[in-house]
Order: structure tokens, then C-alpha cells, then sequence
């Protein structure tokens, strides 16, 4: 049996997904999480072979927990499951380990069988997905992309130094720097831009 643990936020998406696993024969829906903290918390108690998450949940994304399972749990396996057909969101969930990345709207048979190949040390990617990412890479750095998270927000420049322990000026040469590599008129529109590609 593979075991499974599922995050998800949504209460009546995570419930159809463990419904849909607990069908197959193979596969046994260990536990599920509402956010990607009670996963972590969940993975360390439970070791699932694989979790499947969801990229955004509260308390940790999807991509945060997938990086933190990689860091202490490199057993457990993960799969995404999103509504973001976003090649830059393909590329940071790789980038953080994850083995797998399939979007919501997929054939539930396709998703057994992702967990399947990825319990079996392979990869499981959505195929119009993995050829769009391989065109298309983030100009930023993760200091601009970090920066920029904040300015989505709202967040003025003093209070992006405070929360990030840097100085305004280079708080403003960050944003400057993510500005113009975005071609943007400003730090909104660049935040913008940017979480629509998926770089975010």
C-alpha cells in the first residue's frame, strides 16, 4: 500500500480527493491537513510515502512545505495539485523538490497514477505545463522576488526594511532592479505581473 497524505483547504476539495484515492485498491489515504502547517505537523507524526498539497493554503504554501519536507522528511514524496497552470509556479515547485505537479481539472485516474510514479522515484508533470516551463525563467532574484511579495501588499518601503532587516535605499534598489527587469511603470504592476507568471 501506498499512504497518502492530502493538503488541502478547501473542506469539500479535500474531502472528494480522499474519496477518489480511497477507491483504489493500492492506495490508502493516511490523513488529511486544512493547511500547510498541520501537514508538516501531520508528515512528521504519520511519514506518508507521498503528500499531495495544494500550492496555496494557509500558514504555509504548498511550495514552502514541499521545500520543508525536502529538508527534513527527503522520504516523503510530494505532489502538487493546483489550479495554477502557471509555468513559473512549475518551476519553483521543482526548483523545491517536488516530484509531482498536476492541475485540478486532470482525470482522477491521472492523479493514482502520479502518486504511483512518484512513490516509484519518478516524476509526474502536466505535459503542456513542462514544455511551457522549460521556455520561460524568472529574471528575478529571490531577494527581488521576496521584496516584491511584500510590496504586493501594500507594504511601504520602510516597513519591507524593517520586515526584511535591510535598509530602505536597498529595499528601493531591489523593487528598482524587479521594475525594470518586469518592464513595469511600478511596483504594483511588477507584483502583479510577476505573481501572474507564477514567479511570486
Amino acid at each position: 500500500m501506498i499512504r497518502v497524505l492530502l493538503a488541502e483547504d478547501q473542506a469539500l476539495v479535500r474531502g472528494a480527493l480522499a474519496a477518489l484515492l480511497a477507491l483504489e485498491g493500492d492506495l490508502e489515504v493516511v490523513g488529511t491537513a486544512a493547511d500547510g502547517e498541520a501537514a508538516l505537523t501531520m508528515s512528521r507524526e504519520l511519514r506518508p510515502d507521498v503528500l499531495v498539497t495544494d500550492i496555496e493554503m494557509p500558514r504555509l504554501s504548498g511550495l514552502d512545505l514541499a521545500e520543508r519536507l525536502g529538508a527534513e522528511l527527503p522520504g516523503v514524496r510530494v505532489v502538487i495539485v493546483t489550479t495554477f497552470a502557471r509555468a513559473g509556479y512549475l518551476r519553483r515547485a521543482l526548483d523545491v523538490g517536488a516530484r509531482g505537479y498536476l492541475l485540478k481539472d486532470a482525470p482522477a485516474a491521472d492523479l493514482a497514477d502520479a502518486i504511483r510514479r512518484v512513490h516509484a522515484g519518478g516524476r509526474a508533470v502536466d505535459p503542456a505545463l513542462a514544455a511551457e516551463a522549460w521556455g520561460e525563467r524568472s529574471p528575478l532574484t529571490e531577494r527581488e522576488r521576496q521584496v516584491l511579495r511584500e510590496a504586493e501588499g501594500g507594504a511601504s518601503t520602510a516597513v519591507i526594511a524593517s520586515r526584511m532587516n535591510l535598509s530602505e535605499g536597498t529595499v528601493r534598489n531591489y523593487l528598482s532592479e524587479a521594475i525594470s527587469k518586469m518592464g513595469c511603470e511600478n511596483r504594483i504592476e511588477a507584483a502583479r505581473q510577476a505573481r501572474e507568471k507564477g514567479w511570486l
